[in-house]
């Protein structure tokens, strides 16, 4: 147990999310417990929303989801691991909800100046169906904004992205959005997309 590797879970302390700070110490070694000196909550080892509650250890769920992340079978997964499939299905949603509210959290909420964005769409095979996925980047950095998904490729998908970009992007600031000519190419403000989901 490394008290310096873990930050505070509780959004109202003082020292939340600030690792190597020195107000977590180990609280049981046994149940691998922690204390915030600052707010006196503990936590376990895997409070995280992923791990929470979990019986597994951490580093074999986050072993299971970087390989799904690279696309590895779910099959081989089950697999190699001697796992469920329906375990490691809820271990990729946690994740996924996870990995959305951090972007939420931090990539929508941080006022980027975009200067120059790409985006394009993919049409993607599910389970029965077929499906639009329309992602963004920043060009200059290749921060990845965000993606939306719909049945149909159609002017409210890429709406939608425009929206959910403009939500991360410095308000008026003049943005050069490049498509490979499914739609205009030109230079468009926040305030621009914003009008856009009407």
């Amino acid at each position: 147990m490394n008290a310096y590797d873990q930050s505070c879970p509780n959004s109202e302390c003082i020292a939340s999310g600030q690792k190597d700070q020195g107000n977590i110490t180990i609280h049981c070694r046994k149940s691998r417990r922690y204390r915030c000196r600052w707010c006196r909550l503990t936590f376990r080892e895997t409070h995280g929303p992923v791990c929470y509650g979990l019986r597994k250890n951490a580093s074999l769920i986050t072993t299971v989801i970087t390989l799904l992340a690279w696309g590895c079978p779910l099959q081989a997964i089950v697999a190699a691991f001697d796992l469920a499939e329906r375990t490691v299905a809820e271990w990729q949603r946690r994740a996924g909800l996870h990995c959305q509210s951090v972007h939420q959290a931090v990539v929508a909420q941080a006022k980027l100046d975009l200067t120059h964005l790409q985006a394009d769409e993919i049409r993607a095979k599910a389970r029965g169906k077929i499906v639009w996925l329309a992602m963004a980047i920043m060009v200059n950095s290749r921060l990845w904004l965000g993606g939306v998904v719909s049945p149909t490729r159609d002017r409210r998908l890429i709406d939608s992205l425009l929206v959910l970009v403009a939500s991360g992007a410095v308000p008026l600031q003049p943005l050069l959005v490049c498509v490979d000519g499914g739609y205009a190419l030109g230079v468009l403000t926040p305030k621009v997309f914003a009008g856009l989901s009407g």
